[in-house]
């Protein structure tokens, strides 16, 4: 194990990207720096230059992160503080050292492009027959998005509010500077000719996501480092449920691609309880179950019942469902709540962002000048939110209870799995859309949640740090107390972002507090820059395909933003070709 350590200048952006909110990340153990040269991420003012004076220091330049104005360089150790003085650097972070490995997986050679998955699921089938998610709104809660080849379709991205630390930067509103968000926005409704999802079946060459017709609402809450905290994620989830049909929007489906290790049953967590708010409110709520392990539970909020927790299915390449599988780090649940439906969830070809972190640090990911793979059960959720998608297009007036129903009911048991890895089985998109109605009297008969637990046992294990300082307890981003019971029943009476607050905090429209994070603190600890610091890994160890013992150091963070589980879906696989 090794723990790296943040030098800053104001702030600085720890790279310690969590990837299981967003994404897929396959890395191999870290090796320890030596004690002269360090590995960095210099991050500068918008055309500054700054290479040739980390080479008059002795460094070497290793790559340049454009979405983020940043470069990654190994540096003597004895050079940091100079190089945060320099004209034109905001911030110097150390990071953690991270190479790609295919251990764990299947080679890394495979690719399954979206056609593919049109094929397997039956989406394509679903777009013959007219179900192509037009007048839907997909909503991605998730590390923001960028506009490239994909998704520019007028309409396509509707940017909703950044409540991410990277909100403070105008340069860096809304845009995925992790390369996560930007991939599941692709697998859900990407539209674009000509990128090579080639299909013998379907005769195209078009990069065609599960419902392309479909709209996203982008509401960004995780940093360019991966920084976020719970109560983020739940003003991102009201933001969302009070603004679902503003300005022709008709938000039906709400994507969900982490969860956190909640030490508190589904009943009283404020995360579980939101998105449950979501589900009465008539959004269908899809959750990536996790990827510990094949014996996990559940992730939270994937432990609420009433939600769709999707669990990641492997294809084997074929449209046959003889030889598929779980993956074994695609979490099942267990015997009282494990997945609904399993999905396409590994090697997944989607959409690339240039520069993010994600393309610049693992480059064997990228298939092209515009896709990139990844696997996972965020993967596998993105999957099923095209699929929620083209069930409300054929039929609007669904509940979330008849979608689940429908979605439940058409997917085709695998044999030789188990129902708690499969649950219903793998989706079927055209038989989801064409199936008889499900009865307008169908409701799920759970135990409703209420939102009345600790702030602080939803965040589980992992926490938020600033300069050692941690994040804890029941306070929320800005210092303010979080009072779950007040909270829960403010957000059922609709008055969550009245007069433009949300638990105690101003949004101005665009960003929080007058456009700075001035003046709230947490532990004393004020936060006044632009982006999050700190971050650092304590047991940054990818050993296959789970952090090494399927923890981080113990199952804590030590100074560190989510941990690789918690934005669940996080491999990015090696690949050089598709199929």
């Amino acid at each position: 194990m090794h723990v790296t350590s943040a030098s800053t200048k104001g702030r600085a952006i720890g790279l310690a990207l969590v990837v299981a909110m967003f994404g897929s990340l396959l890395a191999a153990p870290a090796s320890a720096p030596s004690t002269d040269m360090v590995d960095v991420i210099v991050r500068t003012v918008e055309g500054a230059s700054i290479a040739s004076t980390i080479e008059q220091m002795g460094g070497t330049v290793t790559g340049t992160m454009t979405a983020i104005d940043s470069i990654t360089a190994q540096v003597p150790a004895s050079s940091i503080g100079r190089l945060e003085s320099q004209p034109g650097v905001m911030s110097v972070t150390q990071n953690s050292s991270v190479n790609l490995s295919g251990g764990g997986w299947d080679g890394g050679k495979d690719v399954t492009n979206l056609a593919e998955v049109a094929n397997v699921t039956g989406a394509g089938s679903a777009w013959d027959n007219g179900a192509t998610g037009n007048g839907v709104t997909v909503a991605l809660i998730d590390s923001g998005v960028t506009p490239v080849e994909g998704l520019t379709t007028p309409g396509k991205i509707i940017n909703g509010p950044d409540l991410s630390f990277d909100s403070q930067n105008a340069g860096m509103q809304n845009l995925d500077a992790y390369g996560h968000g930007t991939h599941m926005a692709g697998i859900i409704a990407g539209r674009a000719s000509g990128l090579g999802q080639v299909s013998s079946h379907l005769k195209m060459k078009n990069f065609l996501g599960v419902a392309p017709d479909a709209s996203i609402l982008n509401v960004k809450v995780g940093a360019a480092n991966g920084a976020v905290d719970v109560s983020q994620v739940l003003a991102g989830i009201n933001w969302v449920i009070e603004h679902r049909n503003d300005n022709g929007m008709n938000v039906r489906v709400l994507n969900l691609s982490f969860g956190t290790n909640s030490s508190q049953a589904y009943i009283i967590d404020p995360l579980s309880y939101a998105v449950q708010v979501a589900w009465k409110k008539g959004i269908v709520v899809v959750v990536a179950a996790g990827n510990d392990a094949n014996g996990s539970a559940l992730r939270s909020p994937a432990t609420n019942p009433y939600v769709i927790a999707v669990g990641a299915d492997a294809t084997g390449g074929t449209t046959r469902t003889n030889d598929d599988y779980i993956p074994d780090w695609s979490n099942c649940g267990t015997n009282t709540r494990s997945v609904d439906v399993v999905a396409p969830g590994k090697t997944i070809a989607s959409l690339r962002v240039p520069g993010s972190y994600a393309d610049v640090n693992y480059p064997s990911a990228r298939l092209d000048e515009t896709l990139f793979k990844g696997s996972g059960t965020s993967q596998a959720a993105a999957v099923v939110s095209g699929v929620a998608a083209l069930i409300l297009d054929s039929h609007p007036e669904y509940t979330p209870d008849q979608v689940k129903k429908v979605i439940k009911g058409g997917a085709t048991s695998l044999g030789g799995i188990t129902p708690k890895c499969q649950g219903s089985g793998l989706i079927n998109a055209f038989l989801s859309t064409t199936s008889s109605s499900p009865g307008t009297a169908i409701q799920q008969g759970w135990t409703q949640a209420k939102g009345t637990g600790s702030l602080e046992a939803a965040r589980g294990s992992d926490h938020l740090a600033d300069n050692g300082v941690v994040l804890e307890g029941e306070i929320d981003i800005f210092g303010q107390v979080f009072a779950s019971p007040a909270w829960a029943g403010s957000t059922w009476s609709g008055s969550t972002w009245s007069g433009g607050n949300w638990n105690g905090s101003t949004w101005s429209g665009s960003t929080w507090s007058g456009s700075t994070w001035s003046g709230s603190t947490w532990s004393g600890s004020t936060w006044s820059g632009s982006t999050w610091s700190g971050s650092t890994w304590s047991g940054a160890t990818w050993n296959g395909s789970t952090w090494s013992g399927s923890t981080w150091s113990g199952s804590t963070w030590s100074g560190s933003t989510w941990s690789g589980k918690n934005w669940t879906g996080l491999t990015w696989d090696h690949g050089k070709r598709i199929r």
